[in-house]
């Protein structure tokens, strides 16, 4: 019996018959916006509010707003630079770097809760070597760089009032390809994958949520890690004591296929030990969930992961606003970003 809750996709600006035929299935415990579904601010509030309004308790709203390529709201949003720009600042200003991470990942996350979107999947805290797909999502080749500036970064977060997600556990940055077009295997040992993997353990007691990479490691299982226990059981909760959510990366990838059908990648990411898992096309979700005989009571646990990472704003944005450092903030990371 399926208990791992499923994070969807939807078209379009407003919810349709469709989305919320979908997004009323029991196991569907949240929603991820993306690019289709922003026009403008008004919009996207309007969006929020329709889906805060469907359900109680009321589903999980996730975005990808790391900054810099990873941007899902850019109009009527402050331009946020890539997290490897702070990492280039550190190695030459640190105590500027870790300024600029605070005021990053708290003006990201003040935004991204005024306009009634819980959860940014945010922070990287892969390493910036040589990954097709990592690159400058990263804050850096170097991991105490990254856990000192994602420490920053967590703060901020922490401060507008919002959770967070590390990920990719336990490290994608480290091997050339990309998962989301192609399946992946990094074959080093664990001793050679001990940077990729300290930012986790250093962190682990500030994460709410960790997102695994869809990569196979082969020093310790021939699956991806989001469909391993080995990886998520052994490694991140026994040795490294995390006690948050997992959310299975998007099962749609490439590099999930392994597991088989989409299907089969739900089952596999609940035998993993998974909490949540992203369904991030709106057909594949509505088909997935079309074949799932659910009952309302199997996902009670999946509903609670999601609603322990709800966000709650310290302050409306309007009144952030009118707060001059605040303002200021907006303007250097705009600046940074080359806005």
């Amino acid at each position: 019996m399926m208990r791992t809750g499923l994070i969807v996709g939807i078209d379009g600006h407003a919810l349709d018959r469709r989305s919320r035929r979908v997004l009323a299935h029991p196991a569907v415990v949240g929603v991820i916006l993306f690019s289709r579904n922003y026009r403008d601010s008004g919009q996207l509030i309007a969006l929020c509010d329709e889906i805060r309004a469907l359900r109680e308790p009321r589903l999980l709203i996730c975005v990808d707003q790391e900054g810099g390529r990873v941007q899902r709201f850019r109009s009527g949003f402050t331009a946020l630079p890539p997290l490897g720009e702070l990492g280039r600042w550190y190695r030459s200003h640190p105590e500027r770097a870790l300024d600029l991470a605070y005021r990053h990942g708290r003006i990201m996350a003040a935004e991204v809760l005024g306009h009634g979107v819980d959860l940014s999947l945010a922070p990287v805290l892969d390493l910036d070597r040589g990954s097709e797909v990592i690159g400058d999502r990263a804050f850096s080749d170097d991991s105490t760089a990254v856990m000192a500036l994602a420490g920053h970064y967590l703060a901020g977060m922490r401060d507008a009032g919002m959770k967070n997600c590390g990920k990719h556990f336990p490290g994608h940055g480290s091997v050339r390809a990309d998962t989301h077009h192609e399946v992946v295997v990094d074959a080093r040992s664990r001793d050679q994958m001990a940077d990729d993997i300290a930012p986790f353990a250093e962190l682990a007691g500030q994460l709410d949520s960790v997102m695994p990479a869809h990569v196979c490691y082969s020093c310790m299982d021939d699956r991806p890690a989001g469909f391993s226990r080995a990886w998520i059981q052994e490694v991140l909760r026994n040795e490294l004591g995390f006690g948050g959510i997992v959310i299975s990366d998007d099962l749609d990838m490439s590099g999930a296929v392994v597991a088989g059908s989409v299907q089969d990648r739900w089952q596999a990411c609940e035998s993993a030990g998974c909490d949540l898992a992203l369904v991030c096309d709106p057909s594949s979700a509505e088909g997935l969930v079309s074949s799932a005989d659910a009952e309302y009571e199997q996902f009670e646990g999946a509903r609670a992961s999601a609603g322990r990472l709800l966000g709650q704003a310290q302050f409306t944005l309007a009144e952030q606003e009118t707060v001059s450092e605040f303002r200021a903030w907006k303007q250097s990371l705009n600046k940074l970003a080359g806005e």
